[in-house]
């Protein structure tokens, strides 16, 4: 059960309600302390940040938890509707941090998983102090004056085969995501998350993540961010990179020589270095 004290105004129901329905946990030094607030991406849970954890749990306040339809979260929270867009999730973020009673948090926030962070901090802005992503994409796919990375027929033919239900897309993806450079248990780690996965629920937030142009949005984001990036990822290229970087109002990018669209996982050390520094400023 979470140690961080809850406002006043929430009611105890309210907040069993909200750790249940994503699985909240809280890790670590204590409320005294920054609280980083880990979001994860598609297809995985807060088991994803395993390799950062150890190295932060003794300085930092750590909050992890599932989004609904991963992981340990309570799949009878589900609802189709509010979870076609990328605000329904960002509305659990906000939630979280008025449960837990958090104040200037930094988010740590993976793929979508960022878009949904730079949603709640639009949404909630005296929540959040600082938010780092980690290989984000505003829009993955490609337009005469934008390269994403993806044609519309390419996302098609993966949803296709999702409609198999049979987890051959699992390992086809995961194996994009971390790219060919990277050791094959990696990818192997990464397709398991995806076979846990509710098939419809599935479908559901790949198209939302992908489908979604979060572009428009990016100017209003006043909060320090930290861009980290691979030097080769096929799913947000350099090009997004530097997109985000000129469109963000108080962005840093930092480029790591590593592949893949993961780098918590195939390059956690560095990682963490870019964060701490980051977090250190």
């Amino acid at each position: 059960m979470p140690s961080a004290a809850a406002s006043p105004c929430t009611s105890a129901s309210s907040r069993q309600q909200v750790v249940r329905r994503n699985h909240v946990q809280v890790l670590g030094a204590g409320p005294d302390k920054p609280t980083l607030l880990f979001c994860h991406g598609y297809g995985c849970n807060q088991h994803i940040w395993g390799y950062l954890v150890p190295a932060l749990v003794a300085r930092y306040q750590l909050v992890l938890f599932d989004h609904v339809g991963a992981g340990e979260s309570d799949l009878q929270a589900y609802d189709a509707t509010k979870y076609a867009t990328l605000e329904g999730y960002a509305q659990d973020l906000v939630e979280i941090c008025q449960v837990l009673d958090l104040r200037q948090v930094i988010v740590v926030a993976h793929s979508v998983g960022a878009m949904i962070a730079l949603l709640a901090a639009l949404q909630a802005p005296t929540y959040f102090a600082k938010l780092i992503m980690l290989a984000p994409s505003p829009y993955y796919f490609n337009e005469p004056d934008y390269y994403g990375g993806f044609e519309p027929t390419d996302v098609e033919q993966l949803l296709a085969l999702m409609e198999a239900e049979d987890n051959s897309w699992a390992a086809l993806f995961a194996g994009l995501l971390m790219g060919p450079a990277n050791p094959a248990a990696l990818s192997e780690e990464l397709a398991q998350y995806f076979c846990q996965l509710t098939p419809a629920i599935a479908r559901a937030f790949l198209r939302v993540a992908l489908f979604t142009d979060s572009r428009p949005l990016l100017p209003r984001l006043q909060l320090p961010t930290l861009l980290v990036q691979c030097t080769q990822d096929a799913v947000a290229p350099v090009e997004v990179g530097a997109y985000l970087l000129a469109h963000l109002p108080q962005a840093t990018l930092v480029t790591l020589e590593a592949t893949g669209h993961c780098p918590h996982l195939s390059a956690p050390l560095a990682t963490l270095s870019a964060l701490e520094e980051f977090l250190a400023a």
